[in-house]
């Protein structure tokens, strides 16, 4: 018990709920702020609609994003590292594509494909793909030209350089791209549900401000965001085991 210490950032969130359960209860209007305790009766009620119905919808969503944006990032990081025209031909658009308001690209997505599962994917990864193109990209230049002059002083093709030398050295920069692009994919999942779907969190969230259920709207924020504070912990766990060698 001597060597028991509590680190500041549990105290720092325990004020932080603490003061909101005090200003909640203060206010004493759950449809303008509910108070901590409320939302986790409001999911404890709803539980089965929750995370039988609407998670599974949200996941899915947020799974297949994920996939593509890093199939996307990393493709569009090798061109541009390998291809000087084709990063200056890429860049300009990927930073067009974070300027237009997601709200306005979701309705034309829904006309597009309706209220499938690919408008929300769409809406997800025009969110996430964009910091992982950039994290990965980055990374490739990062390497000391050092580095790759002695490789080509070897012998060494830009594809061995790429492969034996810009792959492992930037291989903490696709965890931290992963762990990017999954609190990422669910916010963009969510807001794609939000604005057109019949199921998922964003949607039950829409239909309990419709309610004036604050408590009902927070529900599914509180649930994002711990689920997607467990599945970073996984993915850094994953790094720490597979590239153990930064530790030491």
């Amino acid at each position: 018990m001597k060597n028991f210490k509590l680190s500041p950032s549990f105290f720092s969130i325990s004020l932080f709920f603490i003061f909101w359960e005090i200003l909640g209860r203060y206010i004493s209007k759950a449809f303008i702020l509910p108070w901590p305790t409320a939302i986790l009766k409001k999911i404890w009620v709803l539980k089965t609609p929750l995370f039988l119905t609407h998670l599974p919808s949200t996941l899915k969503i947020a799974l297949v994003s994920i996939v593509i944006s890093m199939i996307l990032g990393i493709i569009l990081a090798i061109l541009m590292d390998f291809n000087k025209t084709v990063q200056a031909a890429v860049y300009p658009l990927l930073v067009t594509t974070q300027t237009i308001p997601i709200t306005a690209l979701a309705p034309v997505f829904i006309l597009w494909f309706g209220y499938s599962i690919w408008s929300k994917v769409l809406v997800s990864v025009i969110i996430s793909f964009f910091p992982i193109t950039i994290t990965i990209y980055n990374s490739f230049k990062e390497v000391q030209k050092d580095d790759i002059n002695f490789l080509k002083s070897l012998g060494a093709s830009n594809l061995d350089i790429f492969l034996k030398l810009k792959i492992p050295a930037s291989s903490h920069s696709f965890f931290s791209a992963l762990k990017m692009s999954v609190p990422l994919s669910l916010i963009g999942a969510s807001i794609g549900e939000w604005l057109g779907a019949t199921s998922g969190l964003g949607y039950f969230s829409k239909r309990m401000m419709s309610q004036l259920d604050g408590a009902g709207v927070f529900a599914p924020i509180v649930i994002i965001s711990l689920l997607a504070i467990f599945i970073v912990q996984i993915i850094s766990l994953i790094e720490s085991k597979i590239l153990h060698w930064r530790n030491k």
